[in-house]
């Protein structure tokens, strides 16, 4: 009998023993990020001193020198740069909407408008009547009256999700492929309303796609406010529009991917990754999306050189290129991965804002998923309250395809992320500097937490 009790009150002990060990690892981990974290500082540089840097641009290039830079002084075992091509689109020039004429009558009402990325320009000034539909169901409905028109959707988040991205994903689909869906008709130009529910004007850029099987029409976003208007508008009266964009694409050019390693004691051929995506937008400085991703990369790297902690794992810091129109980066490394029959175990991302952090997403399966779930009372003293199955980053989405690789994304708060994301606005100022670290803290501790123990 006294074994048998012996025996039942030991795996309580061991347990609580291994999570006091893990408890004061995180912490340290914690202080070190809190204290001395470089982060913000690495954000201001990339941000302030390089800029918007879309795929292809010198801005980019300048951005891989730097990200190549900051991760060798930061205590990378070896950095290297893995090439790939990435498209170059350009925007070419100011994006201009103007409403020319209602019920007949001359006006000039200049709306806030930014060109889609990877949309052709208009060549010349086009002016033409505006036909506003609210969705796909409505354009259908209408079809018969889209020819020689400039189509117009108002499509727009549902406020009633309480998780933006549910919105983001539900009227996406406007904006990847609302100009070759009403380009079918004869359409000759599109607008959509930006892809936010900010207050402010600020027009919303981001990718479109179009199919080939019909004529490639120029496409623009219009800002929140605008959008309103326009909208009230078009309920009450016609009206006409001129728009003037300037969109082009060059040759695809040569890109990279920016990795650096920190060296497994046990296991260097197994490789855990972490990253964010080192391109952005121009008509920004890619603060939050994703700049926030490229320095707490970056920082996870620091701190665990910092602390002195020796991984099992191999883990990889990558700064990925061309997620925003084309995912070329991601999709490299795991073409890379795949050649050389790499073994990866984990990879987890941080491209959703540098906001407050609220636990992870992950893809991973019911096994995994129990595991991770049972490391949150380690994670939230640091602010992780959930883990959900939502999948992870679109750049390590490839890795998951290619060998089915666990993977995940950090989720900080996500009520305040559409009014930057791909806007002007989205710059250094709008970043908290804690938020940013505790950020970075919780995805060092998960990380450690892997490596560890495995999934």
């Amino acid at each position: 009998m006294k074994k048998i009790l012996s025996a039942l009150f030991a795996l309580p002990v061991c347990a609580m023993a291994q999570q006091t060990g893990d408890s004061v690892m995180i912490r340290r981990l914690s202080d070190e990020i809190m204290r001395n974290g470089k982060a913000y500082d690495l954000l201001y540089q990339l941000t302030k001193q390089i800029g918007g840097r879309l795929a292809g641009s010198p801005q980019f290039a300048q951005a891989v020198k730097w990200g190549e830079a900051s991760m060798q002084r930061n205590g990378a075992d070896n950095v290297f740069l893995q090439q790939c091509m990435v498209p170059h689109w350009v925007r070419g020039g100011t994006d201009r909407a103007v409403i020319m004429e209602v019920d007949g009558k001359k006006t000039s009402r200049q709306l806030d408008v930014l060109a889609l990325g990877n949309s052709l320009g208009t060549g010349k000034v086009i002016s033409s009547e505006v036909l506003c539909v609210a969705d796909f169901d409505e354009l259908e409905r209408r079809k018969e009256e889209v020819k020689g028109k400039i189509v117009y959707y108002n499509a727009g988040f549902d406020p009633t999700n309480i998780k933006p991205f549910v919105s983001y994903g539900q009227s996406g689909i406007y904006r990847r492929s609302g100009a070759s869906r009403a380009a079918k008709y004869g359409a000759v130009g599109v607008m959509i309303r930006s892809l936010t529910e900010s207050t402010a004007n600020n027009p919303h850029t981001g990718a479109m796609q179009y199919n080939d099987s019909f004529p490639k029409i120029p496409a623009i976003a219009v800002g929140p406010r605008d959008a309103d208007e326009v909208w009230a508008l078009s309920r009450k009266s016609r009206f006409s529009m001129g728009m003037l964009t300037y969109g082009y694409f060059m040759p695809d050019t040569i890109g990279h991917n920016v990795v650096a390693e920190l060296k497994g004691t046990e296991f260097p051929d197994q490789y855990i990754t972490v990253g964010g995506h080192l391109d952005s937008w121009d008509v920004n400085e890619g603060a939050h999306d994703d700049g926030t991703g490229v320095v707490q990369t970056i920082e996870i790297m620091r701190a665990l050189k910092a602390i002195g902690y020796k991984p099992k794992h191999t883990i990889r810091f990558v700064l990925f290129a061309n997620e925003e129109n084309g995912l070329r980066g991601g999709t490299k490394y795991a073409e890379e991965a795949k050649a050389k029959n790499e073994k990866h175990i984990f990879a987890l991302e941080s491209d959703a804002g540098g906001f407050t952090p609220r636990g992870f997403s992950l893809g991973v399966n019911k096994t995994q998923l129990a595991k991770v779930k049972s490391w949150l009372p380690l994670l939230s003293p640091y602010g992780a309250e959930e883990i959900t199955e939502d999948g992870g980053g679109a750049d390590i989405g490839p890795l998951a395809r290619t060998f089915g690789t666990p993977v995940g994304e950090l989720n900080p708060d996500p009520q305040r992320y559409f009014d930057l994301h791909h806007a002007r606005s989205d710059v250094f100022e709008n970043v908290n500097k804690r938020e940013l670290l505790l950020g970075a803290v919780n995805m060092a501790a998960l990380i450690y937490l892997v490596d560890k123990y495995g999934l």
